[in-house]
């Protein structure tokens, strides 16, 4: 039986598999989606399923879509490791600022739920970490949304030893209070 933790994000869970293993290995139910929605009170269906590969030390976030179209992801590390953090960004929450870090592996199978409106990254642990994301809609050009993950007022526990590798459009996204003035942030809804 698959467990749902919730984290500090409203909206956002820790999802544990059970893992049944053997002298073969293990096997475990990621999730079903049913039990998904049972556990957050929304709809989530699939519509894209995207992977990302990356060399340890690659910073890979913050990263949303904006409210409306919206987009939910369940997010999971299929090989390597990867130390993943969710903040909520959404004006109006009670929560504003928070975040939640999980380390997710390959071999525990944990996954993160992230809800629309909040934003995603994390950074590779190990080389050729590769994450997949379930997304609750398609890619829509011009929708996505980037927070700088290094923003020094969101002072995040990535815990890396050296600069991380970035992409130029990472390093150059806009902080939370530059998205802020821009109109780019979602809306709390309680």
């Amino acid at each position: 039986m698959t467990a749902f933790e919730p984290l500090p994000v409203p909206g956002a869970l820790l999802v544990r598999p059970k893992p049944l293993a053997d002298s073969r290995g293990v096997f475990f139910e990621s999730v079903r989606f049913a039990d998904l929605e049972a556990a957050t009170g929304q709809r989530f269906r699939p519509e894209q399923v995207n992977y990302s590969v990356s060399r340890r030390n690659t910073l890979r976030g913050l990263h949303g879509v904006a409210v409306p179209p919206g987009q939910a992801k369940f997010v999971t590390c299929v090989r390597g490791a990867v130390r993943d953090i969710v903040v909520d960004l959404r004006l109006g929450s009670p929560c504003f600022g928070a975040h939640a870090v999980n380390v997710l592996t390959a071999a525990a199978g944990d996954a993160v739920y992230v809800p629309e409106g909040v934003v995603h990254g994390f950074l590779a642990l190990t080389d050729d970490a590769c994450v997949a994301y379930v997304l609750s809609t398609a890619h829509q050009p011009g929708t996505q949304v980037d927070v700088n993950p290094l923003d020094p007022a969101l002072a995040l526990p990535w815990d890396f030893a050296a600069p991380p590798l970035l992409s130029a459009k990472d390093a150059q996204a806009p902080t939370v209070a530059e998205a802020h003035d821009r109109g780019l942030l979602a809306t709390w809804t309680g």
